[in-house]
């Protein structure tokens, strides 16, 4: 689980370029992979059993816990028991955003601020299920930096990926505390890794504390740990989400039910047993750090229904909340149109 993966601004343009050259890629059903049933069985005796549909799905970044779900979904059957052979991939060099935007694949792993930076820009990505309920990012340091609240970003090194978003978000928490975020030195680190760049460059970042912040505890290197959303309501936004693309919804939506009803019981499983979700990521991931994934699940499974009515719930004003402040911060070109952007229609019924 990677920081974030690329400034919103450089993935919008690669949507928008991905859209023009991809656009056609999709067949009939509107999945982009693999052969229908109806098709693949035609002229076939009734009662043979239908092939399973081949279907794609595309991270983020590399696996983590915000995905086991996904993996227990295909290991114990799920994605079977649904007529559908799920294929976890990982994303190209364009990105999860544009290979789903493209129909590259029909599913993918975002964040709620790309979606909404991409949907202002024409780009037809829609959000169909908060992966964790509640923001669990914010900025991390070292206790040895003495950062314990906004104001004392001043003076201090930040460490990021080049986004305007970033400088943003903190200044609008610094204000909070009457503090200057022109007094913070903003360096662009990329994918460098968080323990190295704290040990070298910088002395904080942003974190996902359910992956960075558990591997810091682990190592014996506490953190003080600032998350955005204890700062703004507007902040408390859906990082990550699922998404799939406009297409899809309007030609083969039953595949999309039939994807969310199998993805839904793998986080639930995840969420009732953590440490046996865990393994199963394990299994499917074994270059993972076994105490790292098993620690990180039994912190994040809590989370990821949180006080919802059911996992994956995305609520309206969540989406116009995060959507206002971006605007008010002049990161959005115009307003979310918010009712396109997500949908809870796919999730299934209690």
């Amino acid at each position: 689980m990677k920081n974030k993966s690329i400034g919103l601004l450089l993935l919008v343009c690669t949507l928008v370029l991905a859209l023009a050259g991809c656009g056609g890629s999709q067949n009939n059903t509107g999945s982009g992979e693999g052969t229908s049933a109806s098709d693949s069985t035609a002229g076939q005796d009734n009662t043979a059993a239908k092939p399973l549909k081949d279907v794609k799905v595309v991270l983020d970044w590399t696996p983590n816990t915000n995905h086991t779900g996904l993996y227990v979904a295909k290991d114990l059957g799920y994605y079977k028991e649904e007529g559908l052979n799920v294929e976890i991939v990982q994303p190209g060099s364009t990105g999860a955003d544009a290979m789903v935007a493209s129909g590259k694949v029909p599913f993918g792993v975002s964040y709620q601020e790309s979606v909404t930076q991409a949907r202002t820009q024409g780009v037809p990505l829609v959000s169909i299920a908060a992966v964790i309920q509640h923001n669990t990012s914010g900025f991390a340091a070292p206790v040895d930096r003495g950062i314990k609240t906004p104001k004392d970003f001043e003076g201090k090194t930040y460490g990021g990926w080049g986004s305007p978003v970033e400088e943003a978000v903190m200044g609008s928490i610094m204000e909070i505390d009457k503090a200057d975020v022109k007094k913070v030195k903003i360096v662009n680190i990329g994918d460098a890794d968080y323990f190295t760049a704290v040990k070298r460059d910088i002395d904080f970042a942003w974190i996902f504390y359910g992956w960075t912040g558990i591997e810091a505890k682990l190592r014996g290197e506490p953190l003080d740990m600032l998350y955005v959303k204890d700062y703004s309501e507007k902040l408390d936004y859906y990082t990550p989400v699922l998404v799939t693309n406009e297409k899809q919804i309007q030609e083969d939506p039953e595949l999309v039910k039939a994807f969310m009803r199998a993805t839904a019981k793998g986080y639930q499983y995840a969420i009732d047993k953590p440490e046996e979700a865990a393994n199963l990521l394990l299994k499917d991931v074994p270059d993972l750090d076994k105490q790292l994934v098993i620690e990180s699940q039994k912190w994040l499974s809590p989370k990821y229904q949180d006080d919802a009515a059911r996992w994956g719930e995305q609520k309206e004003q969540i989406w116009k909340g995060y959507s206002d402040w971006m605007y008010e911060h002049k990161l959005l070109d115009k307003p979310l149109d918010v009712k396109s952007a997500y949908t809870n229609d796919f999730l299934p019924e209690q």
